[in-house]
């Protein structure tokens, strides 16, 4: 199994150029905490809903005065379509993030989540417990 076959295909974008007003209301639309920055299929940061509040709000800014660029995780941490899931987890694990932006050929491809890993993890150990109960009986 690999990253690619448990990814989000469909990723939630801005430009470098959105405002964070315009950036929050596409987090809102599309009910999502994070979105990527990016210019065309390349990732130049990522922006999660907590940014917004700690880095924007925070700061007393005027949401609609600045752009989403200035607040955003610049060189977010990424992982490789091709890569195993389980390497994916320890990433999110010690870095204590929920998603990661999935790449390759430099090109973002999708994201990968927590809970998609958890959701494989949880189908794989179903599927072993159920293997383990036939050759029991």
């Amino acid at each position: 199994m690999t990253i690619r076959e448990l990814m989000t295909t469909e990723v939630v974008a801005v430009p470098p150029t959105a405002t964070v007003a315009d950036t929050a209301r596409a987090m809102r639309d599309q009910r999502v905490g994070s979105v990527l920055v990016m210019e065309d299929s390349y990732l130049l940061g990522i922006v999660s809903d907590r940014d917004l509040t700690v880095r924007a709000a925070a700061q007393g800014w005027s949401p609609s005065e600045h752009l989403i660029s200035e607040i955003m995780t610049t060189d977010p941490i990424t992982v490789d379509a091709a890569d195993d899931p389980l390497e994916a987890a320890k990433i999110i694990g010690a870095s204590h993030v929920r998603r990661l932006p999935v790449v390759e050929d430099g090109r973002t491809v999708g994201v990968i989540s927590a809970s998609d890993i958890a959701d494989y993890i949880d189908e794989a150990l179903a599927g072993l417990l159920e293997e383990m109960e036939k050759s029991v009986h």
